[in-house]
Order: structure tokens, then C-alpha cells, then sequence
């Protein structure tokens, strides 16, 4: 019942509307009783007068003109309430999940939040379109039938629905049931959605190890428990017409024996008796379809639990109270003794006591083995989460005291895994600026290397370039992240792997667009390969969430035995010279990219990656 009232606040907005439908069903409800009102005299007058015919024949037309308006007008006004409901919770739900922290999506897949956004809704959809509507409209239609029974012979009408109270208690019973199994059918359903969704987004590696069928296996065992469940619903459901049918036959048996009796001592005459009939015959579809129409309501109950068990659950980095909007940054960025734990794993902690300043322009590298803390302690900057110990502080102002909205504004970001949206490449360039000309665009394009390979597309910057950019290579995927974030134009900015796994030419026009976007901002640099590092200002080492060394390329390089020397060796020289421990000394001749292996020997570059 909570549940069902929690659902029904949505209509509030929607009163006049709601109004006018319980109006609709009201004249519906009477007229459905005056249609069978009229039974009386047409058996007891008209088939014995000819003057009265006319006027119950024109009385028949005007109900049934009523009755029909009724079910139309509140049919279609119960929809469009049920329609605008829908409409506002899958808006409410969308806007909250993408509200959500990094950890909440790291905890959930986009499968089972698919699903809770699309099926579950989709469930309640009915209910709140539909099946709320038939319930009003009928039960006003079965008040009209009971109530014209009791005026015209209480004790018949008694007889008559000796077997309603019995349905009560099956009714309620089934109805448990169906809403248990409503929940595991979804719940069933949200992984079937998952299982879909990883395969086809990951459909490139599953055909190239071969594992179609056993992904068709994973989707066929998930598909049969749906249907399994599925089945056990509607074997719920499809109990109760059956039992009702029967219940409806003994009262009619009973309605009968008695009726015949009352007629043969002349208390009732053929037409109260047919009326009475009628009236039962009649009642038995509405009763049947709010059967029907209550095994749905569960159903939907079921999945409108789990669409507020979401809603309910808060992970959102938010403002705080009195955060006021940050100004543009013009002097330095400082991690002031920061900690992090994630909040859902086991309290480990990832960065700890982390301190360092970064004056405006400077452009700063994080380096460290997986698993160091690199892509958490940016994580951090954009408040993706926030730091559980000390601060970060931006022109001296926590960030924490500053909106979210112009915190981010300030912050570019281009990642190892980049993000595109299938539209064209002008929307995409412009996505954080959209109201950025066309010259802008281009030029944005031009300094990120991407206008040449733009300009052969047939519609060029209006060409659509599909889901996550599929139809681009890798460097020009990642050229158009560059183009996005130089049109931002952020202060700040982030390169998290920015040129991780490019071959070397789209490597070298990567490059160029990175320095061209790293012109006169502050910068953070998680690097992969070394080119970008060699180039930083200050080169960040972090060892299991803390900072163990700081300098430029060739000081670091020359600590014997130091972290970053040794990061260099296994990056540089393979794993062989990182395991005898030798150290790389920095010279004038160092050179400016990975040196080429000798005939036979193959060069090991592991990842030095956050993950």
C-alpha cells in the first residue's frame, strides 16, 4: 500500500485531469446500471404496449451514448495521466542515476540500470496507464449493478452474492504470490538485459575468441528462467477467472432455486427476474477483468518497489550548503595532505597523506605501477568523488565550497577510453560548449590535427559517427576528445592515458594536438609511455597511494635506485634489466622516444596504468 500511494504522488500535478476522469467513470458506472434498469420495463410494459416502446427504445440510445462517452473520455484521460506519471519518474530516475558518483557505477552495470530504467518502468507504465483506469471504471460499474439489485429485492441480491465474500481471501493469496514473482521475473529480466548489453558491446572480443556460442548459452539459460518465471506468474493469474467462473455459477444456481419460488407466489414478476439476471451476467466480466486487472497491479507494484529502491539510494556528490560559483583559476592548485578510501570496498586506503602545489601553467605527470593511485587522485579534482581526508584547494578555495557546475567548468578532461556520442562530429566537438560557432569548431578541429581527416568525411564536421565514435579510428577518436577539450577552453586539465594504445603515427599527431592543448593551462598528465613525462615541468612517483618521489625527467632518472628510474628501465629496456636492478642514468643523449630493439630482442612496454 505504501508503495502504491508512494506511485500515486506523481499524479498530483495531474488533478483536474484526474477529476474529470472520475467523472467520466461515474456516468459510465450509471449508465452500465441504467442499461440494465431498463430491462424491467421492457419485459414488464414495452413487449406488452406499443406506446411505450419509443420512449424505452430512445432511453436505450441515450444510456448507451452516455456509457460509451464515459468509457472514452475517462479511458483517455486515465491514460494520459498514466502516460505524464511515467513520463516524470523515468525522468526523475534518469536524472538521478547520471547524478550519481563514480562509485555507484562502479557497483552496478549498465545492464541492470537499463533495465530498471526501461523494463521496470515499462511495468508500471501499464499500471498507472491502464489498469487503474479498469479498476475505477469497473468497480464504479459493479456499485451501480449491486446497488440497483438491493433496490429492487435486498434478500435476491443477498442470495445472489453469497459467493463474493468467499473471493476475497483467494484473491488476496494469489495476489502475494503474483507480486513475489513479479519481483523475481524482473530481477530476472534485468539480467537477461545485462547479459545482452555486455555482449554486444564487447562483440568484437567475443568473436575473436571464438565464444558466440557460449555467449548464446549464457543468453538462452537467463531467457528460459524469464520465461520459467514468467510462467509461474501466469499460472497465478490464470487461476482465478476459472475459480470466480465457478463461484459466479453457484450463485446463479442459487439466485435461480430462490427466484423461482418468489415468482411461482407472485412477489417477483419476470422482469425483476430478468433484471436480476442480467445484472449477475453482467457483473461477472468486471469482476473477472479486476482479477486480471489485480494480478497487474501486483506485478507493477513489484517493479515500482525497485524502481524506489533506486531512487532511494544516494551516492551524489553534491553542493554544499552555501557553495558559491568558483572563479576562473589564475594561480595554483594544491592537494593539502589528502586521503581517499572507496566507501564500498573494504575501507582500504587508495591515497594517503598526498601533498603537492601546481602553480598556473604548470604541467605536472603522475607516474606509478597499477594500482599507485594515479587515476583516483585526478578522480578527485572534478569532485567524481570526494577526498576523505585534508582538501584540495584551487586558488586557496576548497573545492568543496565551490558549485559543482563551475568547479567542472574549469576542468578539461581527456581519458585513455574516449568517450563519443553517436552524433556528428561538430556535436561532439562542441559538447561542452554548445553554443560554440562553426568557425570555432573548425578551428578547435585544427589545432587538435583532426580538421584533415574531417574534411575527407563526405558531410564532413555534420557526419554522424556512430556508438562511442565506432566509425573512427583510435587516433581520430582521440584527436576529437583533444578538439572537444580546446574548445572548452578549461584552465585546468586533465590526461588520464591520453595516449595509451595508439600506433606511432597517430601517437605523433596526438602529441602534437596534447601540446597545443597544454599551452598556458595547468596540467595533469597520468602517462603511459614517456614522451609526454620527459616534457612536464614536475614529474609526480606515487607508491601505494603515496609520493615517493618528485623532480624533473633527468633528476629522477639519475637517483640510483629510485622508483621512476626503475619505472623507466622496465618501460624502457624490458624486464630483464628492471629485475638485475640496473639504474638508467640521465645523459645529454637520452633519447626522445623508445630506442628500437636490436635484430631478435623484442621490447616489453607494460602498462603503467590506474585501474
Amino acid at each position: 500500500m505504501t508503495v502504491l500511494l508512494r506511485l500515486l504522488r506523481y499524479a498530483r500535478p495531474y488533478r483536474a485531469r484526474i477529476v474529470a476522469a472520475f467523472a467520466a467513470m461515474v456516468a459510465y458506472g450509471a449508465a452500465s446500471a441504467g442499461v440494465v434498469y431498463l430491462i424491467k420495463p421492457i419485459f414488464d410494459q414495452a413487449l406488452g404496449s406499443q406506446s411505450q416502446l419509443p420512449t424505452i427504445a430512445l432511453a436505450i440510445v441515450g444510456v448507451y451514448l452516455v456509457k460509451g462517452l464515459g468509457a472514452y473520455l475517462s479511458a483517455y484521460l486515465m491514460t494520459d495521466v498514466g502516460q505524464r506519471v511515467v513520463r516524470d519518474i523515468r525522468n526523475q530516475m534518469f536524472g538521478h542515476v547520471l547524478g550519481q558518483s563514480a562509485a555507484f557505477f562502479s557497483r552496478r552495470s549498465t545492464g541492470q540500470l537499463l533495465s530498471r530504467v526501461n523494463n521496470d518502468v515499462n511495468q508500471v507504465q501499464q499500471v498507472v496507464s491502464q489498469t487503474l483506469g479498469d479498476i475505477i471504471r469497473e468497480g464504479f460499474a459493479l456499485v451501480g449493478y449491486i446497488g440497483l439489485l438491493f433496490y429492487h429485492d435486498a434478500r435476491l441480491a443477498l442470495v445472489s452474492l453469497t459467493g463474493a465474500p468467499v473471493l476475497i481471501y483467494p484473491l488476496v493469496r494469489l495476489g502475494q504470490r503474483v507480486r513475489r514473482r513479479g519481483r523475481r521475473s524482473q530481477e530476472q529480466l534485468e539480467v537477461l538485459t545485462h547479459i545482452t548489453a555486455e555482449a554486444f558491446g564487447g562483440h568484437r572480443i567475443v568473436k575473436a575468441f571464438g565464444a558466440e556460442a557460449r555467449e548464446q548459452a549464457r543468453f538462452e539459460e537467463a531467457s528460459h528462467r524469464v520465461y520459467r518465471t514468467n510462467m509461474q506468474v501466469t499460472s497465478t493469474v490464470s487461476a482465478l477467472p476459472p475459480l470466480m467462473e465457478w463461484l459466479g455459477g453457484i450463485a446463479v444456481a442459487a439466485m435461480l432455486w430462490y427466484g423461482a419460488s418468489q415468482i411461482g407466489r407472485g412477489r417477483l414478476t419476470m422482469g425483476e427476474f430478468m433484471l436480476f439476471v442480467t445484472t449477475l451476467f453482467l457483473m461477472y466480466e468486471p469482476i473477472k477483468r479486476l482479477s486480471r486487472v489485480n494480478a497487474t497491479l501486483q506485478q507493477a507494484m513489484a517493479a515500482a518497489q525497485r524502481i524506489f529502491e533506486l531512487l532511494d539510494t544516494h551516492t551524489e556528490v553534491t553542493d554544499r550548503p552555501g557553495a558559491v560559483p568558483m572563479p576562473r583559476p589564475r594561480t595554483a592548485v594544491e592537494f593539502r595532505e589528502v586521503s581517499f578510501a572507496y566507501a564500498d570496498r573494504d575501507r582500504r586506503t587508495v591515497l594517503d597523506g598526498v601533498s603537492f602545489r601546481v602553480e598556473a601553467g604548470e604541467i605536472i605527470a603522475i607516474v606509478g605501477l597499477s594500482g599507485a593511485g594515479k587515476t583516483t587522485l585526478v578522480n578527485l579534482l572534478p569532485r567524481f568523488y570526494d577526498v576523505t581526508g585534508g582538501a584540495i584547494l584551487i586558488d586557496g578555495m576548497d573545492i568543496r565550497d565551490a558549485t559543482l557546475a563551475s568547479l567542472r567548468a574549469h576542468i578539461g578532461l581527456v581519458t585513455q577510453e574516449t568517450v563519443l556520442f553517436d552524433d556528428t562530429i561538430a556535436s561532439n566537438i562542441a559538447y561542452g560548449r554548445p553554443d560554440a560557432s562553426a568557425a570555432e569548431i573548425e578551428a578547435a578541429a585544427r589545432a587538435a590535427h583532426a580538421h584533415e581527416f574531417i574534411a575527407m568525411l563526405p558531410e564532413r564536421y555534420e557526419t554522424r559517427i556512430g556508438e562511442r565514435g565506432g566509425r573512427l579510428s583510435g587516433g581520430q577518436r582521440q584527436r576529437l576528445a583533444i578538439a572537444r577539450a580546446i574548445l572548452k577552453d578549461s584552465p585546468i586539465l586533465v590526461l588520464d592515458e591520453a595516449t595509451s594504445s595508439l600506433d606511432a603515427e597517430s601517437e605523433r599527431l596526438v602529441q602534437e594536438a596534447l601540446q597545443a592543448l597544454m599551452r598556458n593551462r595547468t596540467s595533469f598528465v597520468i602517462a603511459h609511455r614517456l614522451s609526454t613525462v620527459r616534457s612536464a615541468d614536475r614529474i609526480i612517483v606515487l607508491e601505494q597511494g603515496r609520493i615517493v618521489e618528485t623532480g624533473r625527467h633527468d633528476e629522477l632518472l639519475a637517483r640510483a635506485g629510485g622508483v621512476y628510474s626503475r619505472l623507466y628501465a622496465l618501460q624502457m629496456f624490458g624486464n630483464e634489466a628492471a629485475a638485475e636492478g640496473r639504474t638508467v642514468t640521465a645523459t645529454a643523449d637520452v633519447p626522445s622516444g623508445p630506442p628500437r630493439p636490436a635484430a631478435g630482442q623484442a621490447t616489453t612496454v607494460p602498462a603503467m596504468e590506474d585501474r
